[in-house]
């Protein structure tokens, strides 16, 4: 398989890249809505929307960043990446009172992962070459860490500080795009990605209610964990350097 320029099967290679990805719209929900003893924080049942209670929005736009490592083979590349995706926002609402009233939500949150990719070539005789660009597709599977900052729900009079959480276990994307050689040793690829990292928590422990106007004192809670899905798709702009 010629990846770029001269590079040959056996050689290695370094890259590095940068992209954006969109991650679905997104619903925190309790773990186990009936656990007491730490309380739930939605709880069972049904919210003003006719919907179980939960907190539901959308992730904004995610910067990511990769490096990683290379080899060409013979008929397949592998390579080993770390991407990492520095704090986003998410904004959303609950559902525990009627529709129209105050419930938003907000929390900041970031993602780290090690994957193992394999990608290959697509043949010209299946798909046609642009050009100079040549066609690959690939997938990966590997481990992310996904960290929640302190969730954030205001209602009318109230604000609940939920706390913060970690997540690690596997993940895993699958990954079409075109690269053509820029030198002997440089390609440059662009890439779509549909990618899975796994959850997102937040933390077992203290969390609090805020009476905004100061008319009582804080209400502090032991609270179980939450959960939503982290998934999306994005794209990549990379470079790879032969060694």
């Amino acid at each position: 398989m010629m990846v770029a320029g001269s590079v040959e099967a056996g050689e290695y290679y370094a890259r590095a890249g940068i992209g954006v990805s969109h991650v679905y719209e997104a619903s925190f929900t309790d773990r186990d809505c009936s656990s007491e003893s730490p309380a739930a924080l939605y709880g069972c049942g049904l919210g003003g929307d006719g919907k179980p209670y939960r907190s539901h929005g959308a992730f904004e736009t995610v910067s990511a960043l990769e490096v990683g490592l290379g080899r060409v083979g013979s008929t397949v590349r592998l390579e080993a990446l770390v991407n990492y995706s520095p704090g986003f926002e998410f904004a959303g609402h609950a559902n525990f009172l009627e529709p129209g009233r105050r419930q938003s939500v907000a929390a900041e949150a970031s993602s780290l992962s090690a994957v193992v990719a394999a990608s290959v070539d697509v043949p010209s005789n299946v798909l046609p070459r642009f050009g100079s660009w040549r066609v690959f597709v690939g997938a990966a599977t590997g481990m992310a860490r996904n960290r929640i900052g302190r969730t954030v729900m205001n209602f009318p009079t109230t604000t609940t500080i939920v706390p913060g959480g970690k997540w690690h276990g596997l993940s895993w994307m699958v990954m079409a795009g075109v690269e053509r050689g820029l030198s002997d040793r440089t390609t440059l690829e662009l890439s779509w990605r549909y990618s899975d990292l796994g959850e997102l928590r937040t933390g077992r422990g203290q969390g609090r209610v805020i009476w905004r106007d100061g008319s009582r004192d804080p209400l502090l809670l032991d609270l179980a964990e939450t959960q939503t899905e982290l998934r999306g798709h994005g794209v990549r702009v990379a470079l790879r350097y032969a060694l």
